[in-house]
């Protein structure tokens, strides 16, 4: 019995549409602001600005001894520094950066790894003239996935999102290569247990009753190549997979394989974690 209920409730919300509605975008390139520091700072968020890691993460750099402060260990938590210290790890001065939040419509045929000597493309190579401060990608899209993808040289924001308690809306268009039938699209509602993995999707819905080989699927889950394991599981190919919307972004008024600063409401969004 609780278990049609639970079907008749999934049968309903499958008939939602997935939001394709974009936010609001200022016109003109919007740069980011260079914040001065000439008050102390406490170590372990000097290594998170320094795009090292994340703040918990760093007071286990610290803990652990890998931090030189003037030419000394420094295992002391809560420790400040300030501007004239000479901060070290693994050998390397670490300097204070900027926070840069950077928005690319990921073409296809790119990877999103920093570094990878086995492709001919990666997204940094789109985005290596937008600053001095290395950015590097927030999560992954698969080589033949286009869409949004945010760039960051933000380490503690980088972990919030990519952890597996991260579970945020996130919207994507598939092109199959036949038509979805009505049937699969409850069994893709219903949940699918793929290997390890039970996979459920929050909505889904045919782009347009005239195209049903197109279709809108939201998801909060951040399981790996989950969109596309799903459609395989069922005997579809995927020729088309565009992420439109993640973290509260869209790629409004962003063509494909340009890039764009974050506006400050854009930020603030992201810091308030106040997105679906």
């Amino acid at each position: 019995m609780e278990r049609e209920k639970s079907r008749d409730k999934k049968q309903n919300f499958s008939k939602r549409k997935p939001s394709f509605k974009k936010g609001e975008q200022k016109k003109g390139e919007i740069k980011p602001k260079i914040e001065k520091w000439s008050e102390p700072l406490r170590l372990n968020k000097f290594l998170s600005n320094a795009g090292i890691c994340s703040r918990r993460d760093a007071d286990e750099l610290i803990k652990s001894g890998e931090i030189f402060v003037n030419g000394k260990v420094v295992t002391e938590l809560g420790v400040k520094v300030s501007p004239k210290d000479d901060i070290k790890y693994k050998g390397k001065k670490v300097s204070r950066e900027q926070k840069v939040y950077i928005l690319l419509n990921k073409p296809k045929d790119f990877v999103t790894t920093v570094q990878d000597k086995h492709a001919d493309k990666t997204v940094i190579d789109i985005v290596k003239n937008a600053c001095s401060e290395r950015v590097y990608p927030v999560g992954r899209l698969d080589k033949n996935t286009t869409g949004i993808l945010l760039l960051t040289n933000d380490g503690e924001l980088t972990k919030e999102l990519t952890h597996p308690s991260y579970r945020k809306k996130k919207i994507y268009h598939v092109q199959l290569n036949k038509d979805l039938t009505k049937a699969d699209m409850l069994k893709v509602i219903d949940g699918l247990q793929l290997d390890e993995d039970f996979v459920e999707v929050d909505a889904i819905s045919y782009v347009s009753e005239d195209d049903k080989s197109q279709v809108g699927v939201e998801i909060h889950t951040g399981q790996n190549r989950v969109v596309r394991r799903i459609f395989e599981s069922l005997g579809y190919r995927i020729k088309k997979l565009d992420r439109v919307y993640f973290a509260g972004l869209t790629k409004k008024n962003l063509p494909r394989g340009k890039w764009r600063f974050l506006t400050p409401q854009e930020i603030s969004i992201l810091k308030r974690k106040s997105f679906k």
